[in-house]
């Protein structure tokens, strides 16, 4: 069942690639019918799983490249199956969102689906090496959606993109790298590697280069340069991506390889990583406040709040560990409504500008449901009770304050400056009076808005109900901070 989630993409994207389909219609409706298909398995698999125990479960392997010590090995745990449901949901929507008349159809569809394919394989590896493979897989088809399909400065960001990401995986290679020479093991394979024990000297010269890594991936300040220019010139399906899975591979990176692997280091750095996430929860926080563009400032924002997930875990107490995983997915749900939006509003109106854009909300010219959206979209990414912004936050500081008091104050602080930048947004382009330029909007029409609905749904849902999240990684919490 689980090689199903990455081969069903994966034949996806090859069939959709030969198939000869010039205006792109079927090409559209084979990929929505592959992610829908992925997406079906995802929920027969939370029927089977048993969040009573720990450890991988419908784990398969196959001897592979064992001279190398590569084989294919993959599992699915509590720290990472709400990653593979956020996955396959996300890419429907993604495919849903897409313009019907998007230029290069078979090819568009082909590599967005084999970035899927990618950002689930990577969650799935229980092999050191395959996990950096398919954390290298999705770099490629990321920097072609956004090199042909992204804005005027598209190559630019395409590159900067790339270089950013190829430095990020040359890094957590070395650093498994030299856990294999230094532990002596015959393979990468994750579970003996965790009952290898090294020097604290060892684990510190290990986990350096790994974190270095995974924080360009997330991004934390200061290596988060590339991400503002990805998604300003990236398209609306591919920013939502983007923000809701693939920065995530960072955040699990960190969980399943920082803490999992080198706990005793990840403690000695926990205080040190504490005040970064803190700076660059304040960083993302106050440049978001300063941008005049609606996407920079949803990009700036994810910066800011991906930071509460590194406080998260280097609380590493059990409460915190949960909290990180379902900000994880809070994070997912909240940053890809908004970019929906937004890219709804840039459909509509011809500019993100905050200076430009007047009145959104009028009932008869404007575009009155998607600021209605935007507006309960910006109160989730808030933290208003009642959404899952809120909750998901509350249980990461509540879980790391008792260990790191004034890097969470730091972090309340950049909460509260949510609500300052997305007020300033929200008062600027939806209220007032509609500017002339814009008036008699194109209406948009509600199928358009399903989407929307559909993450808003879930953002209630799981605001009102955290524990259809959290039962998930419960277990898995301790049994990582156990060893066990």
């Amino acid at each position: 069942m689980l090689s199903a989630l990455i081969l069903i993409p994966l034949v996806g994207a090859i069939v959709i690639g030969f198939f000869p389909d010039k205006e792109g219609k079927m090409s559209r409706n084979l990929a929505i019918f592959t992610a829908l298909s992925v997406l079906v398995i995802n929920i027969y698999l939370g029927w089977q799983f048993d969040t009573s125990v720990s450890g991988f479960q419908f784990s398969e392997y196959i001897p592979w490249l064992q001279w190398i010590g590569l084989n294919y090995s993959i599992g699915i745990d509590g720290l990472s199956f709400p990653l593979v449901c956020l996955n396959s949901l996300l890419t429907l929507i993604a495919i849903i969102v897409t313009d019907k008349s998007i230029a290069r159809p078979r090819f568009y569809y082909s590599i967005l689906l084999l970035l899927s394919c990618g950002a689930v394989g990577a969650f799935l590896a229980k092999d050191l090496l395959l996990f950096f493979l398919f954390y290298e897989l999705e770099i490629v088809p990321l920097y072609f959606l956004i090199a042909i399909w992204g804005g005027k400065r598209r190559g630019y960001a395409a590159m900067k993109f790339l270089l950013y990401t190829a430095v990020s995986g040359i890094l957590v290679l070395a650093s498994f790298l030299g856990l294999v020479w230094l532990t002596g093991a015959d393979s990468f394979a994750y579970e003996p590697l965790r009952s290898h024990t090294l020097s604290l000297t060892s684990q510190l010269l290990v986990i350096a280069p790994l974190l270095v890594g995974v924080f360009i991936k997330i991004p934390i300040f200061p290596f988060h340069t590339w991400l503002p220019d990805a998604h300003v010139e990236a398209s609306t399906p591919i920013s939502v991506l983007l923000a809701g899975v693939l920065l995530k591979l960072g955040t699990y990176g960190l969980l399943r390889f920082a803490v999992g692997l080198f706990l005793d280091a990840w403690v000695i750095l926990a205080p040190w990583m504490a005040i970064l996430a803190g700076i660059s929860a304040l960083y993302g926080a106050s440049c978001a406040i300063a941008q005049k563009d609606m996407k920079k400032v949803v990009a700036y924002s994810s910066i800011a709040h991906m930071a509460y997930i590194l406080l998260g875990v280097s609380a590493t107490t059990r409460l915190s560990i949960t909290a990180s995983v379902f900000q994880m997915v809070s994070h997912g749900l909240i940053s890809a409504l908004l970019f929906l939006l937004v890219g709804v509003v840039y459909k509509k109106t011809g500019t993100r500008d905050v200076e430009s854009l007047r009145g959104l909300l009028n009932p008869e010219r404007g575009l009155p449901v998607t600021g209605g959206l935007m507006i309960l979209g910006v109160m989730a990414s808030s933290g208003l009770p009642g959404m899952v912004g809120f909750i998901s936050e509350f249980l990461v500081f509540r879980g790391s304050f008792p260990i790191f008091p004034i890097p969470t104050l730091l972090c309340l602080v950049g909460t509260g400056l949510t609500a300052v930048y997305f007020l300033l947004v929200i008062n600027k382009v939806f209220f007032g009076r509609l500017t002339q330029s814009l008036a008699r909007l194109p209406q948009v029409k509600w199928v358009e808005h399903a989407p929307a609905f559909t993450l808003l749904f879930l953002i209630i849902a799981f605001g009102i109900q955290p524990s259809w999240v959290v039962h998930w990684s419960e277990v898995q919490a301790v049994a990582l901070l156990t060893g066990s």
